[in-house]
């Protein structure tokens, strides 16, 4: 990488080299959770996110200019996204992108303008920015940027200055956040933004760290949605293409999509006004490319013959088709679902394909058994609305690129969807903003929350109105989630040991601490508001359910004025049980 300015090759060896140096920090960045639960994971989702990127700009090529690169790497980033921290990292990527608009090569100069619009960028995708944040680690290095160079754009001093500001910014997080100083921790996303900053000023002096190979695999298990498109009634071809702008004439990804409506079936166009790549089955593949050629330049052109395959099949390469959004553009979905091509974890019982349904719900679920209760809470619905479940949780977040092909693969004029976990939310504002139809997400925190909003979908209102009902309907649920610390910590002002049973509520403020679970559940549940008269048990993949009958028996004996108290197998990682009070 030049050391005075730099070109779009560069460009990639300086990302490259700070995914590598992200990856070999992963665990230090995990380890940073406030909460001592087992289930951290801000580097993982922040890793999925730049590798997600990595493998765009890799497609890019290493003879294209910066700005083309900073393209790619940041519609990589956008659709790659899993966790609030890979929202914000991919809200970076995107002000550099802008930053590097129209330049083929860039010198300091450029570069702290570009991360100065990073900063703003971010700024502008959270709600309630809060300081002691990997927001204010970027706001304090890109302000340390311009400074270093409005001195000298020289762009390893630029890198240089932007590194050390990271890195004063990180170490002072607690100070601005009480919660980080109480768990005598810094910002775990502002640690990982400060990693890779210091793999990219390596490689600007002419030391990268060892390189990424595009594709590997990144941490955490990767989850697909729980249902497939199901649209596809005849045999045919499929017809798959990438289709890059010509100048002047931007895409337009909607009116694309309709069209193709109107000639095939199985309809999948994933992209940007720049980039797209279209996917569609229909008899005469020589129309739907004759249609991509009027849009412009076309690429990885591939014609299947469907005659003879089975419908799970195809309808599986039909999901699967996003997961490699290849080219220079698309291929964000490539990092984050790899798998997507695997038959359905949860089988979802479909409209009628020829119908679009006024309302959809898309919802996420960390388990099969949880996604099988949201799927019978929802039975009443299909009605008049479609369901669709994507899998993820804690430690394996859906991609916002996940969250997005469910979105366009569910057949309804209006959309709702369910994060059920508050490190899913960004990621589902993000779809929210990138689909044309509406999109409104109703914030639950975990799928107790879930299954009350469901209870409360109004088939004659609009998603707007469902999406203010369901998110009082959740939030006027107490709900609790059981785990095992796995480090001695202080938290809410109560010292934990590891190996303790701690009971945490939807805001990770600590109920209670104990060495017996179920005590530490009694424990809690005398800290709830009085009022409520039901209680739901969801056991986890490290609860019995003999220990869970036992726990039943000791809630109904502390609280016998109960109406009841019901058992489901949630099955659940991480958390013994999930348990709500209504």
């Amino acid at each position: 990488m030049p050391r005075r300015s730099c070109d779009g090759a560069g460009f990639l060896a300086a990302f490259r080299s700070a995914v590598a140096s992200l990856e070999a920090n992963v665990d230090e960045i995990n380890a940073l959770n406030v909460f001592p639960v087992p289930d951290g994971d801000t580097g993982t989702n922040m890793l999925a996110t730049v590798k997600a990127a990595l493998d765009e700009a890799d497609r890019a090529g290493p003879g294209a200019s910066a700005d083309r690169m900073a393209q790619a790497a940041a519609f990589g980033a956008l659709m790659g996204a899993r966790g609030n921290s890979g929202v914000i990292t991919s809200q970076i990527l995107k002000g550099i992108e802008a930053g590097f608009a129209g330049k083929k090569r860039f010198n300091g100069l450029d570069l702290a303008h570009a991360l100065d619009l990073g900063a703003k960028t971010a700024y502008k995708a959270v709600a309630k920015p809060v300081e002691g944040t990997i927001l204010t680690v970027i706001r304090e290095a890109a302000a340390a940027a311009v400074a270093a160079a409005e001195r000298d754009s020289n762009v390893e001093s630029v890198l240089a200055a932007t590194v050390e500001a990271a890195e004063r910014a990180v170490a002072k997080t607690p100070s601005l956040l009480p919660i980080l100083r109480e768990a005598h921790v810094v910002d775990s996303g502002g640690q990982g933004l400060f990693r890779l900053f210091q793999g990219a000023l390596e490689a600007a002096r002419g030391r990268p760290l060892a390189d990424t190979p595009a594709g590997a695999e990144t941490g955490g298990p990767r989850r697909e949605a729980a249902s497939a498109p199901a649209d596809v009634t005849a045999f045919g071809y499929e017809t798959v293409f990438l289709v890059r702008a010509l100048p002047g004439r931007p895409l337009d990804i909607p009116a694309i999509a309709a069209h193709l409506e109107t000639i095939g079936e199985s309809v999948l166009v994933a992209g940007d006004d720049a980039m797209a790549k279209v996917h569609v089955h229909n008899e005469r593949p020589d129309t739907v490319i004759a249609y991509g050629l009027g849009l412009g330049a076309l690429s990885r052109i591939t014609v299947e013959n469907l005659d003879g395959q089975a419908h799970d099949v195809r309808e599986a390469r039909a999901q699967a088709f996003v997961g490699e959004v290849g080219g220079a553009r698309s291929s964000a979905v490539s990092a984050a679902t790899a798998v997507a091509q695997a038959a359905a974890a949860v089988p979802v019982e479909e409209p009628d394909p020829a119908t679009r349904l006024p309302l959809g719900v898309v919802a996420v679920a960390p388990s099969d058994g949880l996604a099988a209760i949201l799927t019978d809470t929802a039975a009443a619905f299909r009605e008049f609305g479609a369901f669709r479940v994507v899998r993820g949780g804690q430690s394996a977040n859906p991609s916002t690129g996940e969250l997005l092909e469910a979105v366009q693969a569910t057949k309804a004029d209006e959309l709702l969807i369910l994060p059920n976990n508050p490190n899913v939310v960004l990621a589902a504002r993000q779809v929210a903003s990138m689909t044309d139809r509406p999109v409104h997400v109703v914030p639950t925190r975990n799928v107790a929350e879930g299954v009350a909003a469901l209870f409360e979908l109004d088939g004659k209102a609009t998603a707007a109105e469902n999406a203010a009902a369901m998110t009082e309907a959740g939030r006027g649920l107490q709900t609790m989630q059981v785990t095992e610390a796995v480090r001695d910590a202080t938290v809410s002002g109560h010292k934990v040991k590891k190996g303790q049973t701690i009971v945490l509520d939807p805001d990770d403020g600590l109920l209670a601490v104990d060495n017996d679970a179920d005590r530490a559940v009694l424990a809690a549940f005398a800290r709830l508001e009085p009022g409520f008269s039901i209680v739901t048990i969801y056991y986890g993949e490290d609860a019995t359910l003999d220990a869970a009958e036992v726990l039943v028996g000791k809630i109904n004996e502390a609280a016998p004025g109960l109406e009841g108290v019901d058992l489901a197998h949630g099955g659940q990682p991480h958390y013994r049980y999930l348990i709500s009070a209504e």
